[in-house]
């Protein structure tokens, strides 16, 4: 059997195993052939082809430059490699390629087509707008012009004739990849979240299999409020895709919200595991560090909001964190200065002023700590927490009106409250245990 003859061979049984989707082994096959006859360009553009649907794109696009070295004008091929190069993101060589289809084919319609989404990704809208009317000359219902032209018009952000023309594709096309999801998409951003909800629906009928369209949609139950349904959607791209991190990490921040720190560990470690890059460390670094404070374990909290803090200097809410698990360890000069940081960064002015009056009690600054309690109630005046710290403070310092005054005003406004049920019925007792102190302290006599 001649050379020539088994090239033949190959390339027809190439051709059966590609029909069976067994791309490697056609391409084994190609290869061979195109060895024994160099010189046929559509040898080469079925190496191309094969080499596209491996994934192999460099490879395939040197495939198909052969072909055209050989056949200059073979439209088809010209056509495979201007959209092979517009998908690889080289949409400037891609527009270059689409133009020689035109200037050789000047009715071949879809050249306009494909035209029109290389400017739109160029961001040359006047002409992408000119290849749909020329494309329109030639086919004034085709699906991928619409659908090209919805791009270049959301670009600009004409949402509403974006949609107008993605519908159009639908007339077509009913199923058409992708078009529901753009114009979910499009309702979402003109704040339509029904209609947005909508089309992901169907968009998910026609590809139940695509987690990154589940992730959207899981999203988008968030904006609408509806945690449980985002909360179920997360869980299902899990089960599809383990190593989803973003799912994983989105799951984690709303069992963090909702209280289970547990369930949001186990899904902050599985990121780290799938993720271990700088930047996902330092998000891991401040949920972690917060669903350990959640949990109580204030010593593994520790390091890690020290890592958040470090990370992120200018975020005044991470000092306020971090001050709390050191308050938890009774660190309380050290908390302190991280309220006082959060104060310069302008966090939560209410919250930073009482926690800094809980550590200047514990330090014995009884005066210090009803300056900041003061300072909180100016900021937030209905906080009982505040009411009772400054009462408390007000007791140490012995001013007993005033005291019962701010336990009255908690009353009023808790009327259950034990706590300050207990202090105002022991009122007394503390007056005179000050009292028995000051008889029991040597008197100095003033001469």
């Amino acid at each position: 059997m001649s050379d020539w003859v088994d090239a033949e061979k190959r390339v027809e049984r190439a051709q059966q195993l590609c029909e069976s989707q067994r791309f490697a082994e056609a391409l084994a096959e190609m290869e061979v052939a195109v060895s024994i006859n160099p010189d046929n360009a559509v040898w080469h553009a079925q190496r191309g082809y094969l080499l596209q649907e491996l994934s192999r794109e460099t490879e395939a696009v040197a495939a198909y430059e052969r072909s055209l070295e050989l056949e200059p004008k073979d439209r088809e091929v010209l056509m495979l490699l201007g959209v092979l190069l517009a998908r690889t993101g080289r949409f400037a060589q891609g527009a270059e390629v689409l133009e020689r289809i035109s200037r050789a084919h000047p009715s071949f319609e879809p050249a306009y087509c494909y035209r029109l989404f290389v400017y739109a990704q160029l961001e040359q809208h006047e002409r992408a707008e000119e290849m749909f009317y020329l494309a329109q000359q030639l086919d004034e219902n085709c699906p991928r012009c619409f659908f090209h032209m919805g791009l270049s018009l959301a670009a600009r952000g004409r949402m509403e004739r974006a949609v107008y023309c993605w519908k159009r594709v639908l007339q077509s096309d009913s199923e058409h990849p992708g078009v529901h999801h753009r114009i979910a998409q499009a309702f979402r951003a003109m704040g339509n979240v029904d209609e947005a909800r909508n089309h992901y629906l169907e968009e998910f009928r026609i590809d139940p299999g695509n987690t990154d369209l589940m992730f959207e949609m899981a999203d988008l139950a968030l904006v609408a409020g509806r945690t449980a349904d985002a909360v179920d959607k997360l869980r299902q791209i899990i089960e599809l895709d383990p190593e989803h991190a973003d799912a994983q990490f989105a799951l984690g921040k709303l069992w963090l919200k909702s209280g289970d720190a547990g369930k949001a560990i186990e899904c902050f470690e599985a990121v780290y595991e799938i993720d271990g890059t700088q930047s996902t460390r330092r998000q891991l670094a401040l949920r972690t560090g917060l669903a350990l404070l959640q949990l109580g374990r204030f010593s593994q909290a520790l390091p890690k909001l020290k890592t958040a803090a470090t990370e992120q200097p200018e975020h005044g809410e991470i000092q306020l964190w971090l001050g709390d698990c050191l308050l938890a360890l009774e660190q309380c000069a050290e908390a302190a200065q991280c309220y006082r940081r959060s104060l310069t960064l302008q966090a939560d002015e209410a919250r930073a002023q009482y926690s800094l009056s809980l550590c200047m009690l514990r330090l014995g600054q009884d005066r210090a700590a009803l300056e900041h309690c003061q300072a909180a109630l100016r900021a937030k005046p209905d906080s009982v927490a505040a009411l009772q710290t400054a009462a408390l403070a007000h007791l140490r310092l012995g001013h007993w009106r005033k005291a019962k005054q701010v336990l009255r005003r908690v009353l009023e406004k808790d009327e259950e409250n034990a706590l300050v049920k207990r202090l105002l019925g022991k009122l007394w007792l503390y007056r005179l245990r000050r009292y028995w102190r000051f008889l029991r302290s040597p008197i100095h006599f003033p001469f």
